[in-house]
């Protein structure tokens, strides 16, 4: 039944349904018939270790209608707003103060990638290493700090990921896959920009997926046209709709 209204009503919902053949907790509004699906992603990471931490924290929602969606999330049952957590879904007219959003464009590349060339004196292949944490959370524009750190830890642990690494073995470029299965964090260094690097990256990580059965999609912020652009040149296509990152901070409790 989620595998049909995963048909029906993609794009909406991917980060509700990407892992669906793995077993994980789902939420719904009633059964067998619902109207909203809330799909806690916390337990794949297992870092979380304060109320502050959002990034590990991850929630993602899925809904046709906006009543029964805002109904579930004041359900203490369903989420536990005593915590930090973020959620990923198409949003548009949920309420509720302790919210802030971020928006995304989501893209998706809608084939195999065909053509896989790549030779270079310069740089070659590898897999990320939790050892390349640190870099990565350096030049991540929501990261700097340690619970960030961590988190990236464990993408890199747990998930697919690609990267051009040179001589020395030092970063040039790379790309991560997050808990949701979409690609996330991809940086190259400036003095490797402008040479196609990504792309090349982009293509590694779209046969990883495509092997475990997976589509390809990418979360890119709205303001962000340079990386729609470089996607766009790489074969993606902008899906409809606006897709949002919401943010929840802790209540303070005034009894204490």
């Amino acid at each position: 039944r989620l595998g049909g209204v995963q048909g029906v009503y993609f794009p909406q919902t991917p980060p509700v349904f990407t892992f669906g053949h793995i077993e994980y907790l789902l939420v719904v509004d009633s059964w067998p018939e619902f109207k909203t699906v809330l799909t806690p992603l916390c337990y794949l990471l297992q870092v979380i270790k304060n109320k502050l931490d959002f990034y590990a924290n991850l929630h993602a929602a899925f809904y046709s209608d906006m009543d029964s969606c805002q109904a579930l999330l004041e359900n203490e049952d369903s989420i536990d707003w005593g915590r930090a957590f973020q959620m990923q879904g198409e949003y548009r007219q949920l309420k509720n103060k302790h919210l802030g959003w971020i928006a995304f464009c989501l893209l998706t590349h809608p084939y195999l990638f065909l053509f896989f060339r790549f030779k270079s004196d310069l740089l070659h292949f590898g897999t990320l290493k939790p050892s390349h944490a640190s870099s990565l959370n350096d030049v991540w524009d929501f990261g700097g700090n340690d619970r960030s750190l961590c988190y990236l830890e464990s993408l890199i642990r747990n998930f697919p990921s690609a990267c051009l690494l040179d001589k020395e073995g030092q970063l040039a470029a790379w790309c991560l896959i997050d808990p949701y299965g979409c690609l996330t964090h991809g940086y190259t260094f400036p003095q490797y920009r402008g040479q196609g690097w990504i792309g090349l990256i982009l293509q590694n990580l779209g046969r990883q997926m495509h092997a475990l059965g997976f589509p390809l999609y990418a979360a890119v912020l709205a303001e962000n046209e340079p990386s729609i652009r470089s996607l766009l040149n790489q074969g993606f296509h902008i899906l409809p709709g606006t897709y949002y990152t919401l943010i929840s901070t802790p209540v303070p409790n005034p009894k204490h």
